[in-house]
Formats: C-alpha cells, sequence, structure tokens
C-alpha cells in the first residue's frame, strides 16, 4: 500500500533541453507525416523559429528525470505500477533548441476496488528557458495491491 503522507510531495526541478534528433525520432515512432516535424525549412515556412514539440513529446521528457528512491519510500513497488492516463493542457509551442523545465507534485492519491488499486496523481508544470508557461501536465500511475 501507497502511504498517502505522499499526497504533496514535490521533486527536484528537472531540466532538459530539447533536440532536434529527439524530435524527429519521435515523431518518426508516432507515425508523424508532416515535414514541419523533420524539416526546419517547413518549420519556418509555417512561421516557427525551430522544429515544434510534436503532442506528448513532453511526456517522454518528463521520463528522463533523474533516478531518486522516492517510489520505495513510499512503498511503490515498481512491478505492480501501471501507466494509468495522462493529460496535457498546453499554453505555448516548445521547440527543438528550448530548454525546458519540470515541476512536479504529487497531488492526489485515492483507491478503487477495495484498496485493490491506488491511483497517484502528479501534477506538472513546464516552463520554459524564459519562464513562460509551456504546458500543465496530468499523469496517474496505478499501484496494484496485494
Amino acid at each position: 500500500m501507497i502511504d498517502k503522507k505522499i499526497i504533496g510531495l514535490t521533486f527536484p526541478r528537472h531540466s532538459i533541453m530539447v533536440e532536434a534528433g529527439q524530435l524527429r525520432f519521435f515523431a518518426k515512432a508516432i507515425g508523424e507525416s508532416d515535414p514541419v516535424y523533420f524539416e526546419e525549412s517547413a518549420a519556418a515556412d509555417k512561421g516557427h523559429p525551430a522544429l515544434p514539440v510534436p503532442p506528448t513529446f513532453l511526456f517522454s521528457l518528463d521520463l528522463a528525470r533523474p533516478a531518486s528512491d522516492w517510489r520505495e519510500k513510499a512503498g511503490i513497488r515498481l512491478e505492480r505500477i501501471l501507466h494509468g492516463e495522462q493529460g496535457f493542457t498546453y499554453h505555448r509551442m516548445a521547440h527543438a533548441g528550448d530548454t525546458l523545465h519540470f515541476d512536479s507534485k504529487i497531488t492526489d492519491l485515492y483507491e478503487k476496488k477495495g484498496g485493490a488499486l491506488q491511483f497517484l496523481v502528479t501534477d506538472i508544470k513546464v516552463t520554459n528557458q524564459h519562464g513562460d508557461h509551456v504546458a500543465d501536465m496530468r499523469k496517474v500511475l496505478v499501484h496494484r495491491n496485494g
């Protein structure tokens, strides 16, 4: 069982520079065919200063967060975790060359099926190197108990 004391836990800020090669690889992996995600000239023709960040790519960047033992301390067993959901609210575009900052906080923990499943909610604010609010992300991990 995950300890409810974990609600309110904030993580150290995670920062990462968006690389054009990563964007191209991700766009190809999700089956994107719009040249705006592959060619700087196509991006510029659409008014972008560089290759734009494809939808959901921010989730991949958040996964690059440095390892920590917070899960073990909270009673989370990795072999019992399932990806529950993810959500995004975008406020502005991010592009190759931007440095993005991820500020994360665990905001909720609730149960279903009589405690057999616990749902851990993390909210993440993403800003760029200028302090501009890029996006809000929400991810939910499901922990199977028993």
